[in-house]
C-alpha cells in the first residue's frame, strides 16, 4: 500500500474525529485534539486496516521558539511515533496541550509502553498525564527544580546541589554563578559572507 493509500485509509477510518492529516517527506502526521486522543488512538491500535499495535515513542515538544519565532500556535505538544507491524506503516499522532497548565490524558490503557515515555515527557517539560498510575520524575533527582526541556529553562538551571557537613546530606541552593552564553559571536572582515553577482 502506498503512503497516500494510507492518508485516505486514516481519513476514512477516523472520519468525524477531528483530525487534520499532513503528508512530508514520506510520512504522515496525523493532528488530533486532545479530547479526542484516547478515541482516536484506540482505533488506530484496534482498526485491523490500520493495525498500529506498537507505541515506539512518545515526546513532549516545546514550540516556544520553533522556526523563526513566529510560531503563533500552542507552546506544548506532544508526538506520539506508532508501528503497525502486520501492515507495515508508521506514522506520527500529535496533540496540542494548554500553554499554562498542559494536561493530557494517558494512553497506558491504550498502549503499556507508554509509561516510562509519559514519565520522561512530565519530568521534562511538566506535561501532566491524567491517569498515570506513577507519574513522577525519572530523569532528574526528586528535589530538582523545573523542567529542563522547556525553552525558558536557563541554561545554569535554577538551583545547584552540594553536600552540607553539617547536615549530613545533600541541600539545594540558588545558583551562585551568573547566567552566560557560550556561543561565540564572530564577525568577520572579510568577503565570504557579501553575496556574489552573477558573471563575476
Amino acid at each position: 500500500m502506498s503512503i497516500q493509500v494510507l492518508v485516505k485509509q486514516i481519513e476514512q477510518r477516523l472520519s468525524g474525529m477531528g483530525i487534520n492529516t499532513e503528508l512530508a517527506l514520506g510520512e504522515v502526521t496525523i493532528q488530533v485534539p486532545r479530547d479526542k486522543l484516547i478515541d482516536v488512538c484506540t482505533r488506530l491500535r484496534d482498526d485491523t486496516e490500520l493495525g498500529f499495535e506498537q507505541l515506539i515513542d512518545l515526546c513532549g515538544v516545546d514550540y516556544s521558539e520553533y522556526g523563526d519565532g513566529t510560531w503563533q500556535g500552542d507552546r506544548f505538544a506532544v508526538v506520539y511515533h506508532l508501528l503497525s507491524i502486520s501492515n507495515n506503516h508508521r506514522i506520527r499522532v500529535r496533540t496540542f496541550l494548554d500553554d499554562e497548565f498542559p494536561l493530557l490524558t494517558s494512553v497506558i490503557d491504550v498502549w503499556a509502553a507508554a509509561n516510562w515515555f509519559e514519565r520522561e515527557a512530565f519530568d521534562l517539560y511538566g506535561i501532566i498525564f491524567e491517569g498515570h498510575p506513577d507519574l513522577r520524575r525519572i530523569l532528574t533527582d526528586y528535589g530538582f527544580v523545573g523542567h529542563p526541556f522547556r525553552k525558558d529553562f536557563p541554561l545554569s538551571g535554577n538551583v545547584e546541589m552540594r553536600y552540607d557537613e553539617e547536615k549530613k546530606r545533600v541541600i539545594y541552593e540558588p545558583v551562585s554563578i551568573e547566567p552566560r552564553i557560550n556561543v561565540p559571536r564572530i564577525i568577520r572582515d572579510d568577503h565570504r559572507y557579501e553575496k556574489v553577482e552573477s558573471g563575476e
